[in-house]
């Protein structure tokens, strides 16, 4: 176990460098969009496409890994939307729940540590996750998510719009082009131009230590717009007037949904997995312990910055997130130790 602590740990301390920053007000927050802006267009489709055109073109088109990863997120999907719907939990805060439940941090977090864990071998599998998550879950989540729109009877929000913001929203991201010319230069065998090539290879470089503390900063900022929009809460309820800013979520609308992310995922892809095995599919043993740890990983935190867009209960998507960054420091070599 202590060697997997000793891989892990510069991850987190990454992590925490950016909340501290962030918190100490020594990272300016209008600076933190700056930052996720490189990270998202620059630095990580940078690493997915040096990835991918250095990974054997048979592992970027695993169809096996395809089938499991996708039953292990719909599942998720579908059991946090109907287990979690109630009178305070609507179509749109249900879907939101989901989608952070199912959508591991795998581009700014996990590419970096499982290849670091696991060796370039990772790559494959990884990116086979981030495709589906980018252009299935998400897309699937916000469509859910307009239903609250429909019920009320207002067609121009339903799920028809939703389907084409997440439609526009995926073609505009740089991420999923950046996986298919990564596949497409692995299956024509093609290099880049030397000078192209170290360019690319420089911006991969800095992808992994900002994203690192981009998700410190994101976290910090949630956590300090949340305290000043309880501390005008306060003064609201002194006042007699009634608060703009929605109650805080209660711990039963967010543990349940850490608890999904942090042990149920894992586990459901463990288990899908094993089937898959068991009906003769052509999974290979080193392949699923990837995509278990990809499961096990925390929240994604682009999953807040959605939310906010579409209207969520942001509050709660960002705690989710913070309290399944911080328990994946214990929890993930545990993952890591059980699976080896």
């Amino acid at each position: 176990m202590l060697p997997v602590f000793l891989v892990t740990f510069p991850f987190f301390a990454l992590i925490a460098a950016g909340y501290g920053a962030a918190r100490a007000r020594v990272l300016p927050l209008d600076a933190i969009p700056g930052l996720n802006t490189f990270v998202l267009y620059f630095a990580l489709p940078c690493m997915l496409l040096r990835f991918g055109a250095g990974t054997p073109i048979g592992q970027l088109l695993d169809g096996s890994v395809a089938l499991v990863w996708g039953l292990g997120a719909l599942a998720v999907v579908a059991g946090v939307v109907v287990f979690t719907r109630n009178a305070r939990i609507g179509w749109n805060d249900a879907a939101f729940g989901a989608l952070v439940a199912a959508f591991p941090n795998t581009g700014f977090m996990g590419v970096p540590l499982l290849v670091a864990l696991l060796g370039a071998q990772a790559a494959g599998p990884i990116i086979i996750t981030i495709a589906f998550d980018l252009i299935v879950t998400s897309s699937l989540c916000i469509a859910l998510s307009r239903l609250d729109g429909v019920d009320s009877g207002a067609a121009q929000h339903g799920p028809r719009q939703a389907a084409r913001q997440a439609l526009r929203g995926v073609l505009v991201n740089p991420m999923p082009w950046s996986i298919l010319l990564g596949v497409l230069l692995s299956a024509a065998r093609w290099r880049l131009p030397g000078p192209v090539e170290r360019t690319i290879a420089m911006l991969a470089d800095a992808a992994s230590p900002v994203a690192l503390f981009t998700i410190g900063a994101v976290l910090a900022r949630s956590a300090l717009l949340a305290r000043e929009h309880g501390a005008s809460a306060a003064v609201a309820a002194a006042m007699g007037t009634r608060s703009a800013v929605p109650p805080k979520a209660p711990l039963a609308d967010v543990l349940p949904v850490v608890l999904v992310k942090l042990l149920a995922h894992p586990v459901l892809v463990w288990a899908l997995g094993q089937g898959a095995i068991a009906l003769g599919l052509p999974l290979s043993s080193s392949a699923l312990m990837v995509i278990v740890l990809v499961a096990a990983l925390p929240s994604a935190s682009n999953v807040s910055m959605l939310a906010e867009r579409f209207g969520a209960d942001n509050g709660r998507i960002a705690r989710i997130i913070l309290w399944t960054t911080v328990a994946t420091f214990f929890s993930f070599p545990l993952a890591v130790g059980l699976l080896r």
